[in-house]
């Protein structure tokens, strides 16, 4: 294959983004954990169900960054999960020690690359990240938006018991709770939601998608969800590879777009082989907007706590 994409860390997200990247044949694909055997032997088995899939793209596990070489993307999935009692300022300095470590290798033997964040929290350690590799700012980004957007289409989708391919919205700023789902411009094939649902009930699905990942972690009680951020991530991917150029909520760099400067957040994005092409600034509500500058805000803030 022509395309080449290394994902950092071999556990439930980056193995299931490996699997639907493989599917797809978009790019050969190599994965790299610190645990000897475990990214060999999840790529091995992936790699033998070439041909009953019908792929025939190359699946590498390696414990060695030197693998890296090459990569069109370097995707960042490594961290630590947040764990009871764990505070959230004790989540960012644990795993900004992993991203450092991470990022020290991308430099050096992938300082081409694209760099696609996913370790939490996630838009600051997009931020760290973008700082301790000095890649442009249109190089670095992170996924959230696209996860958080689709948890909220298909909270709508089952309101209304419809499919969820149907409804059309977007979640813009931090990922976590003070993220912003726009139910303001949500629509089905054109309608708009608000006439669709009561406020009260569209008020719960929007509180819902706030907390959307910790209801997976409740029912998982000892993981997290990986099915839908690998979705994400690999729809980033295509747009990367293949120039699809799809407007799509990532975290990335703002210079004064949304009045917000020298933060990561997600905004509307144009997204392309060049990595992030152009962010779109879009009319909200002004309740929405208020709430983006709070989330703006609490991240912003957040940076005081990285060791830079």
């Amino acid at each position: 294959m022509e395309k080449k994409v290394s994902i950092i860390g071999g556990g439930h997200v980056g193995a299931t983004t490996a699997v639907l990247l493989a599917a797809k044949e978009m790019c050969d694909v190599v994965v790299v954990d610190i645990i000897e055997g475990v990214p060999q032997g999840k790529c091995l088995d992936l790699y033998e169900s070439g041909p009953v899939v019908g792929f025939g793209c190359s699946t590498v596990g390696t414990n060695d960054f030197k693998d890296m070489k090459g990569s069109d993307v370097v995707v960042m999935t490594a961290g630590f999960a947040r764990k009871p009692g764990m505070s959230r300022e004790d989540l960012l300095k644990a795993n900004a020690e992993v991203v450092k470590s991470c990022m020290d290798h991308v430099i050096k033997h992938a300082p081409d690359c694209m760099l696609l964040m996913v370790t939490n929290p996630l838009d600051v350690m997009s931020y760290y990240a973008y700082k301790l590799t000095g890649f442009p700012k249109n190089r670095v980004f992170g996924m959230a938006g696209i996860l958080d957007t689709s948890r909220f289409r298909t909270f709508i989708g089952m309101e209304l018991g419809i499919s969820s391919v149907d409804v059309q919205a977007m979640v813009l700023g931090g990922h976590g709770d003070s993220m912003v789902p726009l139910a303001s411009s949500a629509s089905v094939s054109g309608v708009p939601v608000p006439q669709l649902i009561p406020k009260d009930r569209l008020d719960a699905i929007v509180q819902r998608t706030r907390k959307a990942g910790g209801e997976i972690v409740g029912l998982l009680k000892t993981g997290s969800a990986y099915y839908a951020p690998a979705a994400a991530i690999v729809q980033m991917l295509e747009c990367l590879l293949k120039g699809t150029r799809r407007l799509l909520p990532v975290s990335c760099y703002l210079e004064g777009e949304y009045g917000v400067k020298g933060v990561f957040i997600g905004v509307p994005t144009v997204l392309g082989k060049k990595g992030v092409e152009k962010i779109v600034e879009v009319e909200m509500a002004a309740e929405e907007k208020d709430l983006f500058q709070k989330s703006a805000g609490i991240y912003k803030d957040n940076l005081k706590h990285l060791p830079l």
